[in-house]
């Protein structure tokens, strides 16, 4: 059976697994928080109208002035996108045909747009008998004669984090191969922008970062993202951009999210509250689950469980998981689940609570 390689979009997941859709579901596989986008939004939204009727800025502003203002970084050192994934096919085409070392399980849009482009992937296979924990030394034996290092932190699927000092590592190896390191941090503004890497970017100007408006501002249709590099790197990137390639609406309401303190701050302690509250049930019930500090965690069922017959009972019910087929060393095996509204997370936690106690 082959399911979709993304979460989100629920619909072709029940058409592709063949499962009828029940009238009401609930989607864990997106990790975009319950409580929608922030107020400014909708109050703006009747004004967006004269938006629409010009072409939006070339240069994706005014988002991309407020995204570097934030960030305290001029503005040739980031270019804006549509949504990180577009980003990701510009760095894919930097790479093609040259070596590049990835970590697995990881986005999918790594793997498949590198492989678009011809590129050598070399694969570093975290596991779950050391809690996914990623071994440093034996990532910097894979960087010679790469030309980059792709790396998610917090690290999607399982939403672990690495330290700043493990970064400093990696990064300082990557420069001694004269190997980039693309640092992926769609998810850092959960864990805390303290955690964010980017004030090394002047110490390595081999750091590319790329971030994701979608997940925080519970905004994934306008689809925003951006990157931050050396200028010289976001110059040669920006060359494989479309003209107009962010949308009016999108560069003018993302340019007015990072003044949203208050929102952040209640949206963080609304998902922190739920994983951990969830992290109690799964291990209490004797299932393993991952040690995460974002807005998402992995689990697995009690050894000797089916997990697909799970996977499609919950589907039957209306609970929507990320399942993990495309996750390369996972293999279905796991589940992944984004924190939603807390009468949702009880919701679910007793679905699976009455399927284990029928097992």
């Amino acid at each position: 059976m082959k399911l979709p390689d993304h979460g989100a979009n629920p619909h072709k997941l029940f058409e592709q697994a063949g499962v009828e859709q029940p009238h009401s579901i609930v989607d864990f596989s997106e990790n975009v928080h319950p409580f929608g986008p922030p107020a400014f939004v909708e109050q703006a939204w009747p004004d967006l109208l004269e938006q629409i009727r010009r072409y939006p800025d070339p240069e994706g502003e005014p988002f991309s002035s407020a995204a570097a203002a934030y960030h305290e970084l001029e503005t040739h050192c980031l270019a804006a996108g549509n949504g990180a994934a577009e980003i990701f096919t510009w760095l894919s085409r930097r790479y093609r045909g040259k070596r590049v070392v990835l970590i697995e399980p990881a986005f999918s849009e790594y793997r498949k747009t590198l492989e678009a482009e011809g590129a050598d992937i070399a694969t570093v296979q975290l596991t779950a008998d050391n809690g996914w924990r990623m071994e440093l030394e034996k990532v910097a034996k894979e960087l010679a004669g790469s030309a980059a290092l792709y790396l998610c932190n917090p690290h999607n699927p399982t939403g672990r984090m690495l330290t700043h000092p493990e970064l400093v590592f990696l990064a300082e190896a990557c420069k001694a191969e004269n190997c980039e390191l693309v640092l992926d941090e769609a998810f850092i503004d959960f864990a805390g922008e303290q955690h964010s890497f980017i004030g090394q970017q002047k110490v390595f100007s081999n750091l590319i970062i790329v971030r994701s408006m979608t997940k925080m501002y519970a905004i994934p249709g306008l689809r925003l993202g951006y990157v931050m590099a050396d200028p010289a790197i976001i110059a040669e990137l920006k060359q494989g951009a479309a003209h107009w390639n962010v949308n009016a609406i999108s560069a003018n309401l993302g340019s007015r999210c990072f003044e949203e303190a208050e929102y952040r701050k209640k949206v963080v302690e609304a998902a922190d509250r739920e994983r951990q509250q969830m992290e109690r049930f799964l291990r209490e019930h004797g299932c393993e689950a991952t040690d995460s500090a974002v807005n998402f965690l992995s689990f697995r069922l009690p050894q000797g469980m089916d997990a697909e017959q799970f996977f499609m009972d919950m589907l039957a019910k209306g609970l929507v998981l990320r399942h993990t087929k495309s996750f390369r060393g996972m293999d279905g095996e796991w589940f992944r689940i984004g924190m939603k509204a807390p009468e949702q997370m009880i919701q679910l936690r007793e679905a699976i609570r009455a399927w284990l106690e029928t097992k």
